[in-house]
């Protein structure tokens, strides 16, 4: 508290009276405590919304780069149609393994990718109705799927990944080293796309439940989550995104490459069940150039149909595969 002297005189008359001095103290007003109370707490509210923002996006991103999946406990050979492994180099430069299921001697290969929280294991049927039409049929699974190690990163590196497998196959003796099919879906369907534009043996595509582009698949698991109703959740799990693959930062969306793709013919394969891949894969569609062709299914999930829609789904894509990549020996 601050205080002064307030100093009282008094003069006396001419009877000489002495001085008088009273003190007092005097109580000045006091900037008041309470403002900067009120911004201190302010403050410490907003830093606590920050960090759990920041705790919640990094969360969410980290299991969208680190999916569940269950690991593989299949030993190829325990499996009909006499699968052979088949090693390639992974873009971290480890050395991965995949199944060679063998057709028809120097026919084409059909190369299989699976989709987001999926592995191989998931498309041996598939892969049986390819081979039973004497087609060659590669399975493999992405980076942290199945039985690979790492983490996923929503396509990038899953595109380079498909490129080497195709390189890889390409020096097998008993394959045809020009003539390749890739059938994929979301994940493994972003990155046929966008191999096939930089690879020229990708003769034949046939996707499913395609995206944009891999930021456009990590929200979409953001909200399947259930916090991308959250402020800010989608922003920040996106930037966190970008500062991870910051190498990537320059890669163009399928919508601006797809005109690359007149010497594949492709088979879109729109989803009902999935409003916004569906409507993707419209979009493709429609900007790609021919040869095309475009196929509506009431699911996008290979893996979950019933036996009788899988059978329809596997015929159709055996019939787009045999109309474009006939099974003859080109050497």
């Amino acid at each position: 508290m601050l205080t002064c002297l307030l100093v009282l005189r008094c003069r006396s008359d001419v009877r000489g009276v002495r001085w008088l001095r009273v003190t007092a103290p005097l109580q000045l007003p006091q900037r008041s405590g309470t403002g900067g109370k009120l911004l201190a707490a302010v403050l410490t509210l907003l830093a606590f919304c920050a960090l759990t923002l920041l705790s919640i996006s990094a969360y969410l991103l980290y299991r969208a780069l680190a999916p569940e999946t269950t690991p593989i406990r299949i030993a190829p050979e325990s499996l009909l149609g006499d699968p052979a492994r088949i090693e390639y180099l992974a873009p971290d430069g480890t050395t991965r393994d995949g199944w060679l299921f063998p057709g028809r001697r120097g026919a084409p290969t059909i190369v299989l990718a699976h989709g987001y929280q999926s592995s191989r294991a998931d498309l041996l049927p598939l892969a049986a109705s390819l081979q039973e039409n004497r087609f060659n049929v590669f399975l493999f699974d992405f980076s942290g799927h199945g039985n690979s190690p790492g983490r996923t990163t929503l396509g990038f590196a899953e595109t380079r990944e498909l490129l080497g497998v195709i390189a890889t196959l390409a020096q097998q003796p008993d394959l045809d080293p020009e003539r390749f099919g890739v059938w994929g879906t979301n994940l493994g369907a972003y990155a046929a796309l966008a191999a096939a534009a930089h690879e020229p043996r990708i003769r034949a595509l046939a996707v499913g439940s395609v995206y944009d582009h891999p930021e456009m698949l990590l929200r979409a698991q953001v909200d399947r989550i259930g916090l991308g109703t959250l402020p800010l959740v989608h922003a920040c799990t996106r930037w966190g995104f970008r500062l991870v693959h910051w190498s990537d930062r320059t890669t163009l969306p399928l919508s601006a490459t797809i005109d690359r793709l007149g010497g594949s013919a492709k088979l879109f394969i729109r989803p009902l069940d999935d409003p916004l891949l569906g409507e993707v894969t419209l979009q493709l569609f429609l900007r790609a150039p021919e040869p095309k062709q475009q196929e509506v299914v009431q699911k996008g999930g290979y893996v979950n149909m019933l036996d009788t829609e899988k059978r329809s789904y596997e015929a159709r894509i055996v019939s787009f595969f045999l109309q474009y990549l006939p099974v003859t020996v080109s050497r």
